[in-house]
């Protein structure tokens, strides 16, 4: 068998996901600017990502230049996670099965003995490691203006999981190989016996929603902004189960692995600035006000228990000191999100910054610590990330860069826009 069959498994319930869910996910959109300002954006988001950010601040003072129009066309950010290089187990466990098929073992029953020992030790190595992939994709506009402002956002993302999970009688199965008589390995058909499984794990949400913002003056000079995103929320999950040496493109079926569910949302929040020169500014916002959920469809073959995916609502608090030259801001999340499947909790506080070179460039930096990460969690932990990136703008064109990084994670984000 010359063909990698995990990575083809992968491969196509990526297409499955990609064409069905339209790239979304669980996990919060962000534009490629908070993508290098690790995450933030409550209390600095520009007029087109506050849509999705925090609404009221489409209605926030901004730069001059900046604070008529604002569009995304689009934002695209990925990120990848495997921390034991599971691909590559993948890739040498499929190696080492094939070299086994195909060996004759008639001739070379040793050969065939160290194989299968070869092959126990990847197993259980292998055994409860993860992959994940995270992708977002975003559209939006925004129309500032002394009265109401108005704007549009759509945004997806998609989350998947890739994990090994190997059944204790393949255990016993190859340790008796490894000590087989030559009758026993000639018999053997590790394509038929293995019982060993690679799970997909999947969850998504595409929204879609309307922005509007109002600034309100207080007597003593200051202000603050109210605003609201109606929304079509979309969720989906994915969960397919397969053995090792199963998988055949033509066996897949995509609808008895997916669930869906939508319905309408809503996101509110609040900016409020302050200071001689209102160079300081506090956000809120709370999203997702209505609580969702949806369950997975039950794994093939193994029907074990199903996953449910929860959108609950999320608060999140952010200050900002802004002046011509820079933006300094830190976030937090005051409620925890639950995770969906192999992953941790997620609960963040972010730090991030932005240093303007005479409008035509911008340099950003970044930092993120999960603290509702743990140590016990099933799968890939979520702890500190590190961010940056870069912008550029042309006669209000912009194109905006980021990267991120952490011991798990590896991520970068482009987005083409306009802001005049």
């Amino acid at each position: 068998m010359n063909v990698n069959r995990f990575n083809k498994l992968t491969l196509a319930i990526g297409l499955s996901i990609a064409t069905t869910s339209t790239l979304a996910s669980p996990q919060a959109f962000m534009s490629s600017r908070s993508f290098a300002m690790a995450g933030t954006g409550v209390a600095v988001a520009t007029p087109s990502a506050a849509p999705s950010t925090n609404p009221a601040m489409m209605a926030s003072q901004q730069h001059d230049w900046a604070d008529d129009f604002g569009l995304m066309v689009p934002s695209v950010n990925i990120r990848a996670a495997d921390e034991e290089d599971t691909v590559d187990q993948i890739d040498g466990i499929q190696d080492v099965i094939d070299q086994f098929q195909e060996l004759n073992r008639a001739s070379n029953p040793q050969d065939a003995r160290d194989l299968a020992k070869d092959l126990r030790e990847r197993m259980i190595k292998f055994d409860k490691d993860t992959v994940r992939v995270d992708a977002g994709l975003g559209l939006a506009f925004a129309i500032p203006t002394d009265s109401i402002s108005v704007g549009f956002m759509t945004n997806a993302n998609l989350r998947a999981t890739v994990r090994g999970e190997l059944d204790e009688d393949d255990n016993a199965y190859l340790e008796n190989l490894e000590n087989a008589t030559t009758a026993e390995l000639l018999v053997a058909d590790l394509d038929r016996d293995l019982k060993s499984r690679g799970r997909i794990l999947a969850s998504a949400v595409v929204e879609a929603g309307v922005s509007v913002a109002k600034t309100f003056q207080l007597n003593n000079g200051e202000s603050f902004q109210l605003g609201v995103t109606p929304k079509y929320v979309e969720l989906r999950t994915f969960q397919y189960t397969e053995t090792v040496s199963g998988f055949e493109d033509d066996e897949f079926d995509g609808d008895d692995s997916q669930t869906e569910k939508s319905g309408f949302n809503l996101d509110v929040g609040a900016a409020y600035a302050f200071g001689e020169n209102q160079q300081w500014n506090a956000g809120v916002v709370v999203k997702n006000l209505i609580p969702m959920e949806l369950d997975s469809a039950q794994s093939r073959p193994a029907q074990e228990d199903k996953y449910t995916l929860e959108l609950k609502p999320m608060l999140t608090a952010g200050i900002a000191h802004k002046g011509s030259f820079h933006v300094v801001t830190a976030e937090l999340d005051l409620t925890k999100k639950e995770a969906f499947g192999y992953e941790d909790d997620t609960q963040w506080l972010a730090v991030g910054a932005e240093f303007d070179v005479w409008r035509y460039a911008q340099l950003r930096a970044g930092l993120r610590h999960n603290l509702a990460s743990n140590s016990d969690n099933d799968g890939i932990e979520e702890t500190t990330q590190l961010t940056a990136g870069f912008g550029l703008n042309v006669l209000g064109a912009h194109l905006d860069l980021g990267a991120l990084f952490s011991s798990a994670d590896v991520g970068a984000a482009i987005e083409f826009g306009a802001a005049f």
